[in-house]
């Protein structure tokens, strides 16, 4: 991938997050974020990664954003703008970001530089990326692909209790 389109791309991903989050009105918020998820699918084009790249743009930008607009659309935007944008706790928010930061940094830092794993560039063109992840998903991670699936069904049932209104 070429050096520049990189740059130009991380750049872009951290300055669309930053707007997406502090843009106080939600609607913009997440049309920053649809232009973030497209400059993360190019990204993972450059990087080789097709199948995620599909998933991004199908799955956040199609579906999960255009469920963030519904939400977005129910809700009272007005009042919720007329409110203060911050709450106080938000230096308690950043020192909690900041030790996670500082955690990923750590156990990164671990990493052996040069070694690799069974799935080198090799066996990746060997196979697609589609096939592999699929293989891979279907026979070795199967159980924490099931956990997975349960965790979102409770999920959708929690939203479906939360949201039905009582019947009297």
């Amino acid at each position: 991938m070429n050096p520049y389109l990189f740059g130009y791309l991380g750049a872009a991903i951290l300055a669309l997050s930053a707007l997406s989050l502090t843009r106080k009105n939600p609607v913009h918020a997440v049309l920053y974020m649809i232009v973030m998820f497209f400059h993360l699918a190019v990204l993972y084009l450059g990087l080789g990664a097709e199948f995620l790249a599909a998933v991004q743009i199908i799955v956040y930008a199609g579906a999960i954003l255009v469920l963030f607009l519904f939400v977005i659309m129910v809700l009272n935007i007005k009042e919720e703008m007329e409110g203060e944008r911050f709450s106080g706790g938000w230096p308690f928010g950043i020192a909690i970001a900041s030790g996670l930061f500082l955690l990923v940094v750590l156990i990164t830092g671990n990493i052996v530089p040069g070694q690799q794993g069974p799935y080198t560039p090799g066996v990746i063109a060997a196979q697609t990326n589609t096939k592999l992840v699929g293989t891979l998903l279907y026979t070795q991670y199967i159980f924490p692909f099931e956990i997975a699936s349960l965790i979102l069904l409770v999920a959708v049932v929690g939203a479906i209790v939360l949201a039905k209104k009582k019947l009297r």
